[in-house]
């Protein structure tokens, strides 16, 4: 059968190759979105990272049996629109958790040591303490997670040896380790010396960190996310930083990417990266094989060990 690789994201795509040949599927690498899109009527299944799935463009589909999304989002994918033609949908959920839940940490400690600024003040012919007071003793503060599935607990578990008060809000959790505390969200944004998001982006989380919300946290707390740009208002939370409401902010994903540099200029005590938190060499390979295995699976007639549920049928 024939699977269209409707946009190239991996240094190469023997992996995916190599899976679907061993099952007799020929692989069509797309040169572009505007190929990809004439390729969808005679795909058999579509491996895609980005490419823009909408209800039309799937109604064009006519033999594709699976839509297969390397990594754990589905925000291009209209998973109705699939399901209501008979297309499964899968993604990834599981290949990048140790790479983003090392991230967040990462630039949570950064922020709390203030380690950029420290490198810019040795840098400057500075010393000592002068150049990052205040800093907190981490055991001391209260650590917030919106979102506890499985990035959200292993973050939880990388955080407790250093005895922070640890605090979650998912209306899906329906247990946490005796280290965490669930509680309402609205409480957590209270509470919180730092904020960590992991929520998955939907209608009801986008926009989750705004102007209302932030009025809502500590003074001076602190803002991770490495989950989804959509979850934060970036003007609010930029104004947040440059008036002193917010003590700092890490973020990795950006409403827009690539993030409009302006926007981001001369903000005080803002870290960022470029939406990298779910690399590293070994995620790549797992997300490439395990994608293309959803693909075999689901041509033999078998099910797919991810399947992306509708939301209108999860509810």
């Amino acid at each position: 059968m024939l699977i269209v690789l409707a946009d190239t994201v991996f240094p190469d795509s023997a992996i995916e190759r190599n899976v679907l040949a061993e099952a007799g599927h020929e692989l069509v690498i797309a040169d572009s979105p505007d190929q990809a899109v004439e390729l969808l009527p005679e795909a058999d299944g579509v491996l895609t990272a980005f490419l823009d799935l909408s209800a039309e463009r799937i109604h064009t589909m006519k033999r594709a049996k699976i839509i297969a999304r390397y990594g754990i989002g589905v925000d291009n994918v209209d998973v109705a629109a699939a399901h209501s033609q008979g297309i499964t949908v899968t993604n990834v959920p599981d290949y990048c958790i140790e790479e983003v839940a090392t991230h967040t940490v990462a630039m949570l400690l950064s922020l709390l040591r203030k380690l950029p600024e420290a490198d810019r003040h040795v840098r400057a012919g500075g010393w000592g303490v002068a150049g990052v007071r205040p800093l907190r003793r981490v055991s001391e503060l209260t650590i917030g997670l919106i979102g506890f599935g499985r990035i959200g607990r292993l973050v939880a578990e990388t955080l407790a040896p250093l005895g922070p008060t640890l605090l979650a809000s998912d209306p899906y959790a329906r247990s946490v380790p005796d280290r965490v505390r669930l509680v309402e969200q609205s409480e957590l944004l209270a509470a919180s010396d730092a904020v960590l998001l992991h929520a998955p982006l939907t209608p009801g989380t986008a926009g989750l960190i705004g102007t209302e919300t932030l009025l809502t946290m500590k003074p001076g707390a602190l803002l991770v996310n490495a989950s989804r740009g959509g979850l934060v208002d970036l003007t609010a939370v930029t104004d947040a930083l440059r008036d002193g409401r917010l003590g700092g902010a890490a973020l990795d994903v950006f409403p827009t990417e690539p993030v409009d540099l302006p926007s981001i200029s001369d903000i005080p005590n803002l870290h960022v990266s470029s939406h990298i938190a779910y690399y590293s060499e070994e995620a790549l390979r797992e997300s490439q094989h395990k994608a293309a295995t959803q693909i075999v699976r689901v041509l033999a007639g078998e099910a797919p060990d991810y399947p992306v549920v509708p939301p209108k049928e999860s509810e």
